[in-house]
């Protein structure tokens, strides 16, 4: 596995072995064809030179037995005084001799292997191929063929046994007018060892070869995958937030010109994220002391508001009217100033929790309670459908009421009846396993369309721009809440389908700063029916 991680990251493993394998295939390809030539070449150079003496013994066999007297009439004198010499220069010059006949009828040819042979002491007979002795089966011209050449032991018990060239010519003895083969063989063992040694210097020559190119690809590699390697570990030192790092530049060929383009690159990367982190700080405190400051301002105009409103008894119907809307209005500016406040917590990272174990269940009832003034304004019914036993998580009690009584409100906000007439019902699920607890708030109203479930998120999102907050909404719930479930390692999130409804889930871990995997609740609904 350690091999296989190593291959597929290592650039330089992979050119080193692609390059190994390419001249492996040139180095056999050449080789072959080098061992191919210098065979031919051997064996074309030993024919040349066997035939040219096996002709040479022939005709000097011819003229001997041309000057023969008349009076050498016995035919096996006169086949010894043939053979003899030749077989004595065999043993000095190294090939060995047969002779055979006198040939039979017409069409049958002289058999080395029969009583009438003569030949090199401890040869094989059967050494002559029998292509070869076929070919004289009656009157024809000089040939040769490849063989191999059996000899016996010198202790006679096993077969010594050697390539070799055989080659045959025709007599005929004077003293029977009969027409004799002679078969002169001759060993190629010097030209197979001279080609063993060459084979082995190629192969020596190869191994140090593929050697040699694998150490200088490694070395070429290197040379280029080093400035690689070190812009690989700068980048990731940039990506990890190491703004100041930069690549080191020598020389002024292509990899020191890449290495001048990535500092530029990363200069300007730094100085636009340094720009944008001041930007994002300044608007962080711009709305942090915003809201600090109107604070104040905030007070004073409560107070004249809470007196006017005390008073409104007093006043005429549209002055009464009007005292009316202004408290309505610092109320939803109070809680606009609060999320704002929360917000720039959030952005500036210093919102912390208050962790404890807190019963889900209990929360769902004291939202559903708290909520159902609202909801009963609005004519919607609030169902609660938890387990009997406690569904524990550690957990904020503050923030998680906060983000339900959040999901809750939006529900009442869009809750629609199933059918004409129904009433509309917003029903709140709970329910836990070993790793996670979970709270889902369902309802059966507008619903959301394509793409809006990641949207509805967003600070100040609302799906019909045209549509007014009819519970007196920010607009930051739903963003302040995806804070809050972020900040407990949770999920929150939103599924829904146009005149479907919607569901919003909220999943939290059993203990803190364990990772989620699952949730006890499908994010889709049961009563949902699939389309195919």
């Amino acid at each position: 596995m350690a091999a296989l991680t190593f291959w597929r990251r290592s650039i330089q493993a992979r050119v080193v072995a692609s390059t190994l394998v390419l001249s492996f295939v040139v180095v056999s390809v050449v080789g072959w064809f080098l061992l191919r030539q210098t065979r031919d070449g051997l064996l074309d150079d030993r024919v040349d030179a066997v035939v040219a003496e096996a002709l040479d013994e022939t005709e000097d066999a011819r003229t001997r037995l041309a000057s023969a007297t008349l009076s050498d009439v016995d035919a096996a004198e006169q086949q010894r005084a043939l053979v003899d010499p030749i077989i004595q220069r065999g043993l000095t010059r190294d090939f060995a001799v047969v002779l055979a006949g006198p040939a039979g009828p017409s069409g049958v040819a002289a058999d080395p292997g029969g009583g009438g042979a003569t030949y090199t002491f401890g040869l094989d007979r059967t050494s002559v191929p029998g292509s070869l002795v076929d070919h004289f089966s009656s009157v024809a011209t000089p040939s040769w063929t490849y063989t191999t050449i059996r000899r016996l032991a010198p202790g006679g018990e096993s077969v010594l046994s050697e390539p070799g060239i055989a080659v045959g010519s025709q007599v005929t003895l004077p003293a029977d007018g009969r027409t004799y083969t002679l078969y002169l063989l001759f060993p190629t063992s010097e030209d197979e060892e001279t080609l063993a040694l060459v084979t082995r210097a190629l192969l020596t020559a190869g191994v140090l070869l593929l050697l040699l190119v694998a150490g200088v690809t490694w070395l070429v590699a290197q040379q280029v995958v080093t400035p690689i390697r070190m812009a690989r570990r700068v980048a990731e030192r940039l990506a990890a937030g190491q703004l100041q790092e930069r690549l080191e530049v020598s020389g002024e060929d292509d990899l020191a010109r890449l290495a001048t383009s990535f500092n530029q690159m990363a200069s300007n990367l730094q100085r636009q994220i340094r720009q944008l982190e001041e930007l994002s700080r300044v608007q962080r405190r711009f709305v942090s002391d915003v809201s600090h400051e109107l604070r104040t301002p905030l007070t004073t105009v409560r107070m004249a508001g809470d007196v006017l409103h005390d008073a409104k008894g007093s006043f005429d119907p549209v002055t009464a009217r009007a005292a009316e809307l202004l408290q309505t209005e610092l109320d939803r500016f109070e809680t606009l100033l609060a999320d704002l406040l929360e917000i720039s917590r959030f952005d500036a990272g210093a919102a912390q929790l208050e962790v404890d174990d807190v019963n889900l269940v209990d929360v769902a009832h004291r939202v559903v309670d708290s909520t159902r003034p609202l909801a009963d304004q609005r004519g919607v019914r609030l169902v609660v459908r938890a387990p009997d036993r406690p569904c524990l998580a550690e957990a904020d009690v503050r923030r998680v009421e906060r983000v339900l009584r959040n999901l809750v409100s939006n529900a009442i906000d869009h809750a629609g009846p199933r059918r004409p007439g129904a009433t509309p019902t917003v029903v709140v699920r709970v329910a836990g396993d070993d790793h996670a607890a979970a709270v889902a708030v369902r309802d059966h109203g507008v619903g959301l369309a394509p793409g809006e479930s990641a949207m509805v998120f967003n600070r100040f999102w609302r799906a019909d721009p045209a549509r007014a907050r009819t519970s007196g909404g920010t607009g930051l719930g739903l963003s302040i809440s995806l804070e809050d479930a972020h900040l407990h390692g949770g999920w929150l999130q939103a599924w829904g389908r146009p005149s479907e409804g919607a569901q919003f889930r909220l999943t939290l871990p059993r203990r803190n700063g364990d990772p989620l995997r699952r949730s006890p609740i499908p994010l889709i609904p049961d009563d949902v029916v699939e389309s195919v």
